[in-house]
Order: structure tokens, then C-alpha cells, then sequence
């Protein structure tokens, strides 16, 4: 074997199609686009989703749903679960830096406590939010429920 006996595998290089080189060429003349239409025109760029001139999906599906830009967005924690968190990080007052510091929600998370499960121990809770039955559960103990802004 020697460098200048080298080539590459049968078929695994192509030649590039040139076209607009004359008619002798074979992609001369119309230069592989047809004759006539958007499509063979300079500057054509069809529209995304566009289907031939046939109404496109997404305008033939109906509009659904509504998206409220007001809405805010609170991450749950259930009573059990901060029965778990006192529980696990010895902790008598469970506010917002305890609960971001132990990675139970991040920094900019609003918190909202709800009445699942069942509480055993008389804890200071604050949070931006409560529901009506943990905040009934949490002070029915003894603790305090301080919702915070």
C-alpha cells in the first residue's frame, strides 16, 4: 500500500450537483426547480406550517384553554410532611429560611400549607399562605400559623 494508491470507498463520495452551468450540465435552463410558481422564484420562502394552500392544522383545531397572567403559584407542603421536616431537622419553628435552607423549596418559591396527614407536634409555622384545616390543625396543637408576605 503506498499514500498515492489511497481512495476513498466506492460510493461514499459524491459529487456536488452544480447547477445554473448551462444547459450541458443537465441542471442548466430551469435549474432543477420546475417551470412556473412561488417555487421557482428568487426569494420564495414558504411560510412555516404552510400546507399547499389547504387550511392548516393548527387553524382547523378549535382555541382552547386561558392562561391567567395573574395566577401565583404556590408549592404545597401537606401537614405530614412538615411533621417529617420538624422531625428530621429538629426544628420547633418552621418558617421560610429553615425551609429553603434545608432544600425544601428554592428562594423565590411562595409556600402554602395544606391539611393532609396529621401533625403531632406543636411547631411555629410561617408560610405565604395557609388552608383553613391546617391552620385549624397546627393552632388546635398549640402552634401559631403567621402567614408571611
Amino acid at each position: 500500500m503506498k499514500l498515492n494508491s489511497l481512495k476513498p470507498a466506492k460510493g461514499s463520495v459524491k459529487k456536488r450537483k452544480r447547477i445554473a452551468r448551462g444547459v450541458g450540465s443537465g441542471h442548466g435552463r430551469t435549474s432543477t426547480r420546475g417551470h412556473k410558481g412561488a417555487k421557482s422564484r428568487s426569494g420564495f420562502k414558504e411560510k412555516r406550517n404552510f400546507e399547499g394552500g389547504q387550511m392548516p392544522l393548527q387553524m382547523r383545531l378549535p382555541k382552547i384553554g386561558f392562561k391567567n397572567p395573574n395566577r401565583v403559584a404556590y408549592t404545597p407542603i401537606n401537614l405530614d410532611r412538615l411533621q417529617m421536616i420538624s422531625e428530621k431537622y429538629n426544628l420547633d419553628t418552621v418558617d421560610l429560611e429553615a425551609l429553603i435552607k434545608n432544600g425544601i423549596v428554592r428562594k423565590n418559591d411562595k409556600v402554602k400549607i395544606l391539611g393532609g396527614g396529621e401533625l403531632k407536634a406543636k411547631l411555629t409555622v410561617q408560610a405565604h399562605a395557609f388552608s383553613a384545616s391546617a391552620k385549624q390543625a397546627i393552632e388546635a396543637l398549640g402552634g401559631t400559623a403567621t402567614a408571611v408576605e
